[in-house]
């Protein structure tokens, strides 16, 4: 028996997502994955599945979908999102808890206003092959995730496991909340290509995503980072986080798609602690930078993983609660009325 998810409208950008494809930089071939690889974690575990499954990135806008399996049990992982449930009782799941559903149940996936991605999950994940170790989607480039593209209408998505497990719904008693403070970086690898002014402005300024922001990078609109000789050097790897600054003087802050080398010199690359909430930004959001050193950085790292791992352990299963049909079923209704008309006789 098979099936999975089917798409009844795709949404804004919808892409089958893991942690990335590593170890093919050297072959051009960009990482890829999860831009919010904390939310990615956190709709798996919900699900039970390990970190690093793929589930599906929803961008600003979210899709439609349909269950073609007999059941399936998902979680939304989004900051302000849920799932809006297209039955008799027009239910809308919040995120951050597991829902099971049948067969033929349509579901709308709202991602949250003020963020810029949610992941959907299923339990067991995707039936999708991996490429180079990885079932993320590159679209630039047409590789890996679902066909290599963006999810559309009439695409069905396989699901490996087409019955839900037994066992309660879990949901995570306190989601986490987004932070809005600067994000911190490390200076360099190429900082000595830049100004002491340079520098200075890019720890004290405020920076505004401009509309030209997508998986691969956000472009910076602000003050200008001026180069103390030149803007071009021999190309070198790229990290994701990194703030590449061209000729014009404005910051590009690389994503999950960056190119694998770039001929820009890195003023300063994002520390992996704050990642997840580089990812989180979007067209007209303000950010501004913290410089800090690589053992405070790491520091960090632990700190949020720390963090992280607390909040996967909080995940408790979803106590069942009787519907109504039960309730009749076992007289507890008429059991009440019973009791009260009692007490009036004997008053």
């Amino acid at each position: 028996m098979s099936g999975g998810l089917r798409v009844l409208a795709p949404g804004l950008h919808t892409t089958l997502q893991d942690f990335g494809r590593f170890g093919a930089q050297a072959l051009g071939m960009p990482v890829s994955g999860a831009l919010d690889r904390d939310l990615l974690r956190l709709a798996n575990a919900l699900v039970g599945n390990a970190p690093d499954e793929a589930a599906l990135e929803v961008l600003h806008v979210g899709p439609v979908l349909e269950v073609t399996a007999p059941a399936l049990r998902l979680a939304l992982a989004a900051y302000g999102g849920a799932i809006l449930l297209d039955d008799a009782e027009d239910r809308r799941v919040p995120a951050w808890r597991s829902v099971t559903l049948p067969r033929g149940a349509r579901l709308r996936v709202l991602a949250g206003r003020d963020t810029a991605a949610g992941y959907l999950a299923i339990g067991g994940g995707f039936a999708v092959p991996p490429l180079a170790g990885s079932r993320s989607t590159y679209v630039r480039g047409g590789l890996g995730g679902w066909q290599g593209r963006a999810l559309a209408e009439g695409d069905e998505i396989p699901a490996r496991q087409v019955s839900a497990p037994a066992g309660a719904e879990r949901r995570l008693p306190a989601p986490p909340v987004l932070e809005r403070g600067k994000l911190r970086v490390v200076l360099g690898p190429q900082d000595d290509h830049f100004t002491e002014a340079a520098i200075a402005t890019l720890c004290a300024a405020e920076f505004v995503v401009t509309p030209e922001a997508d998986r691969m990078g956000l472009r910076l609109d602000g003050p200008v980072l001026e180069h103390r000789r030149g803007h071009d050097i021999v190309s070198d790897g790229t990290a994701a986080g990194a703030l590449q600054v061209p000729g014009s003087g404005r910051p590009v802050l690389l994503l999950a798609d960056r190119q694998t080398t770039g001929g820009y010199p890195k003023i300063a690359v994002v520390c992996t602690a704050d990642l997840p909430r580089a990812g989180q930004l979007r067209p007209g959001d303000r950010v501004s930078f913290a410089a800090i050193e690589v053992a405070a950085a790491q520091a960090a790292r632990r700190e949020h993983e720390a963090a992280l791992a607390a909040l996967i352990g909080g995940i408790v299963p979803i106590e069942a609660r009787p519907d109504i049909a039960t309730l009749r079923r076992i007289d507890l209704i008429s059991g009440v009325v019973e009791a009260d008309q009692a007490n009036s006789s004997n008053g």
